[in-house]
């Protein structure tokens, strides 16, 4: 899948660098994940053996949104494990200057894709609550709010509301 703009992708092993070097970024231009500008802690080893394990995997899945081979998007679907395995986390983020073109619609269709091909039942997510713009492209794919889960974050001394949502498939 591919317009002028962007291509999606499955991730590889050997862009691992790429992804925690992305990941700094759109943690340092939102408050909307569970990371800011330090991005994740992974080591770069820890995040090749993350992505490698994915090779072929049917259970868990990353893709990215690429601009002349920059990443700008990524999206993610782990399945849950033993007695919650219908059922997987649906993960999504990116870069602000690339807001509104299309990317994140792109990879929330990979993303489904995959999922409907691979047996998963329902898809889960995270959304702070005051995420208009993600919550919308949520409910364009069929998520629905099961509920509030308040005091989700605290960031500066400040609590932050989340929904969580899911999706029947």
């Amino acid at each position: 899948m591919s317009n002028s703009l962007f291509v999606i992708e499955r991730a590889r092993p050997e862009e691992a660098t790429e992804l925690l070097d992305y990941l700094k970024i759109v943690g340092g231009e939102t408050d909307n994940l569970s990371f800011g500008a330090e991005g994740v802690p992974l080591s770069l080893e820890a995040e090749q053996e993350y992505l490698r394990a994915q090779c072929g995997s049917t259970d868990n899945v990353q893709y990215f949104a690429k601009v002349d081979g920059e990443i700008i998007g990524t999206a993610s679907l782990n399945r849950n494990p033993n007695r919650m395995s219908h059922r997987g986390v649906f993960g999504i983020s990116l870069k602000k200057a690339w807001w509104g073109c299309g990317a994140a619609s792109a990879l929330t269709e990979k993303i489904l894709a995959f999922a409907k091909e691979n047996g998963f039942e329902q898809l889960n997510l995270e959304v702070r609550d005051s995420n208009t713009r993600a919550i919308r492209l949520y409910e364009k794919y069929g998520f629905r709010k099961l509920c509030t889960f308040p005091n989700f974050f605290k960031i500066n001394g400040e609590y932050i509301d989340f929904d969580l949502m899911n999706l029947e498939l």
